[in-house]
């Protein structure tokens, strides 16, 4: 694994296991980065759900993505997020 997945594990461990804002904040800035779609958008559900300071650009990121998904597609990134997180 490359230091850049490393330290995104690291952060997914602290946002899913220890409920860190911050840290899913911050997979969510990587993932909008990276131009991710769906893992942007289960980061995105994380980062509101733990309630991390989201910015307009991370609403309008996932906005545009969502546009693009069927509703079979966006309840299956829910089912993904609901699940990551433990239920």
């Amino acid at each position: 694994m490359n230091a850049s997945r490393d330290a995104a594990a690291r952060l997914s461990e602290r946002a899913c296991k220890k409920h860190d804002a911050d840290a899913a904040l911050a997979l969510l800035d990587r993932s909008i980065a990276l131009k991710h779609r769906r893992i942007a958008l289960i980061r995105y559900l994380h980062a509101q759900y733990l309630d991390a300071p989201l910015e307009a650009r991370h609403h309008e990121y996932v906005k545009t993505i969502a546009a693009r998904l069927s509703v079979e597609a966006l309840m299956q990134v829910a089912a993904a997020a609901r699940a990551r997180f433990g239920g």
